[in-house]
Parts: structure tokens; sequence; C-alpha cells
């Protein structure tokens, strides 16, 4: 063994390069929050997120290939945020019943997606009619609520608490309907109590999900 140690990694005012890094994509984040969130995603340069990031456009480049990742970092993260919220408060009184559970779930899901205004319209306004890679992006989005809603339907269905039919249209429908309440929240100004939105979407899933099947 020779001994020796390897080179320290350079830093710059106590803080490595990871750290700076880590720091500017933050600050494009929140860039991202405001501007798209407040002007929109059209009305948003690249050069506006930069000079309120205070970062360089090469800085950008770093960590996004152009305004759309951006947008697709933002909506995933709204997405899975409030996927885990939704999923933890579902589960929190497993022995709880069906309405129990849903009271609970509701309110965690309106939280993440609706509290701050910015971030409803990111998850549900300026991701419609980006491009053809983003549409891709928010069906697969799509796709796993609608998964994630069967399973919680399919649950109730073998606890005795659901009828047993396919949920997967009443999910869809479902989605739509969330989708359009938080965004006639966020639309108006907020000027419709939270509470009111989250009360209303707990009595779609109840009605949807208990409802009996209809008739031929």
């Amino acid at each position: 063994m020779s001994g020796r140690n390897p080179a320290p990694r350079r830093s710059y005012g106590g803080r490595s390069a990871e750290e700076r890094r880590a720091d500017r994509r933050g600050r494009l984040l929140a860039a991202g929050l405001e501007l798209f969130g407040t002007r929109g995603y059209s009305a948003t340069s690249i050069e506006k997120l930069c000079a309120t990031a205070s970062v360089s456009t090469r800085n950008f480049y770093e960590e996004f290939s152009g305004r759309e990742e951006l947008l697709v970092a933002l909506h995933s993260d709204i997405n899975e945020r409030a996927s885990a919220a939704l999923a933890a408060a579902y589960a929190e009184e497993p022995d709880a019943g069906l309405a129990a559970r849903v009271e609970r779930a509701a309110p965690a899901f309106v939280t993440v997606t609706a509290s701050d205004p910015r971030w409803a319209r990111i998850a549900f306004v300026e991701v419609i009619g980006v491009s053809a890679g983003l549409e891709r992006h928010r069906l697969r989005w799509r796709s796993r609520w609608e998964d994630a809603l069967v399973g919680m339907a399919r649950e109730a269905v073998e606890r005795g608490e659901a009828v047993d039919r396919d949920y997967r249209l009443t999910m869809i429908a479902l989605i739509g309907a969330v989708n359009n309440l938080v965004h006639h929240w966020s639309a108006r100004g907020q000027d419709i109590p939270l509470d009111d939105i989250t009360a209303e979407l707990t009595r779609l899933i109840l009605a949807a999900v208990t409802a009996p099947p209809a008739g031929p």
C-alpha cells in the first residue's frame, strides 16, 4: 500500500460540487413552481426561469434538457407526494369502515394537490396540450391512479363494503371529476372553502363505489 489518501473533493464556500448542484436544481424547481404555477408554462421562458432561480443558462441545461423536462419533474413530484399521502391515509386504520377510510384519504390527497394553487395549476392545467411526450407522461400517471383506485375498490369488495363489478370506467370518471373540482377551485381564486371540495370528493367516491350496478 502506498499510504496515499485520495484527493479531497473540491469545495467552494464550504460546499461540495454536489451540494451546489443540488441547490441550483432546487432553485430551478422552485422557480418552475412559481412561474408555471402563476404565469403559465407557455408564458415562461428559460431566461425568466434562470433569472428567478439566480442561475446561468449553462447551469439550467446541466439539470434539464428544457422547460418541458422541468415541468415533467414538477408534475411527477406532485403526483408522487399525492399518491403517497392518499395511500398512507387510506391504510392508516385498516379495520375502519370504507366511509371512514375515504374520509381520511380524500383530504390527504386534496391537501397535497390543492392547498397551494400553484401546484393545482401544474397538476391539472399546465401539463395539458404541451407535447405528445408530455401527454404520454400524463397518461402514464393517470393509469397509475386508475390502478390504485381500482385496487382500493377491489379491497372494499372483498370486505363486503362495495358491489362486485368492474370499476375501471368508474375510476376514470372519478379522476376526471377530481381534476375538474380542483381546477374549478383554483381558477375561481379559491373562493370556495377547500373543505367543501374535499367533502364533495368524498361523497362522489362513496356513491360511486357503494351504489348498486345499473340495470340492463
